[in-house]
């Protein structure tokens, strides 16, 4: 079995602010990349899962761009709010966010296998 299941690649590319594609990081991809990181190292994923910045994938101009393997299906104009859904329901779930998928990338499958969750250690409880 591969080391992880699924690679979340979040763009945090920087380009000049005159640039016409403008860029990912100036969307807010740097807050959605930590919300990943953040989010699935709370739910004990770590082992299973790695948040990933990237690079230009040149896709700018749709806004802060995901991008999640295996299944290569692209997201874009991602906001921090839609973490927890993209999380939930593709990464763990296997069920692609369909309102967040990039026009151009559309109509690929629509279900993936979910996580193997068997591997996940789970976070100890805080104590109060």
């Amino acid at each position: 079995m591969p080391r992880y299941q699924r690679h979340i690649f979040i763009c945090i590319n920087q380009r000049p602010a005159e640039d016409p594609k403008g860029c990912c990081s100036a969307k807010g991809s740097e807050e959605v990349r930590a919300l990943f990181k953040k989010k699935v190292k709370e739910r004990g994923l770590n082992r299973i899962v790695r948040a990933n910045a990237a690079g230009c994938l040149d896709a700018c101009a749709f806004g802060a761009t995901v991008l999640i393997y295996p299944e290569a299906v692209w997201y874009g104009g991602v906001r921090p709010e839609d973490v927890e859904e993209i999380l939930e329901r593709h990464v763990i779930g296997g069920e692609v966010v369909e309102r967040l998928v990039m026009p151009a990338f559309a109509g690929g499958p629509k279900r993936y296998p979910p996580l193997d969750l068997s591997q996940v250690r789970q976070p100890a409880a805080s104590k109060s």
